[in-house]
């Protein structure tokens, strides 16, 4: 088993090898629009998946995968070349699902936008439900409350110290 940050290196070699080969060695037609968006190396360093993505349709994303399937030979003998490893790893190559799930996020960013701002148009029209002091009194302010108004409940003036009675010793603070 090989360090986790080790294969984490060898599998960005590995992409950088393999996005220089499409380029530089492999002539088919089908891979011109074939970006390597990432890979990732196994802990053994035997088997690397390399993520990649198309620009176009469905049929330029099929027409990518054979062309891929049937450069695998040649792109692992270059990164057999490139990296410093005892065993070549064996090449799998995976559409990359990434820009179709941020296409798919970005369209339901636009549509709660959207519906943010349809709410803020009704809000800018809207009144409160309630009074805009909800702990406004009925009573006036000039008008003095005898102690009858109170409930037996209420706070006592006189009985200011709630706390229950301990024996105070000067000496001892208790």
């Amino acid at each position: 088993m090989a360090d986790p940050a080790r294969a984490a290196k060898l599998a960005q070699r590995i992409k950088v090898v393999v996005a220089e080969a499409l380029g530089r060695r492999v002539k088919d037609p089908r891979l011109e629009g074939v970006t390597v968006t990432d890979a990732r190396v196994t802990n053994d360093l035997q088997h690397a998946t390399v993520y990649y993505t198309v620009f176009g349709d469905e049929v330029a994303q099929a027409d990518a995968a054979k062309g891929l399937e049937k450069a695998k030979g040649v792109l692992r003998q270059e990164v057999g070349r490139n990296i410093t490893v005892r065993l070549t790893p064996t090449l799998e190559f995976v559409a990359d699902q990434i820009p179709v799930v941020a296409s798919n996020l970005e369209e339901l960013l636009r549509e709660a936008k959207k519906r943010d701002a349809e709410v803020a148009a009704l809000a800018a029209g809207a009144k409160h439900a309630g009074d805009a002091d909800p702990y406004k009194s009925d009573i006036p302010d000039d008008v003095e409350l005898d102690e009858e108004d109170f409930d037996e409940d209420d706070f006592d003036e006189e009985n200011k110290d709630l706390r229950p009675d301990y024996d105070v010793d000067e000496d001892r603070n208790k």
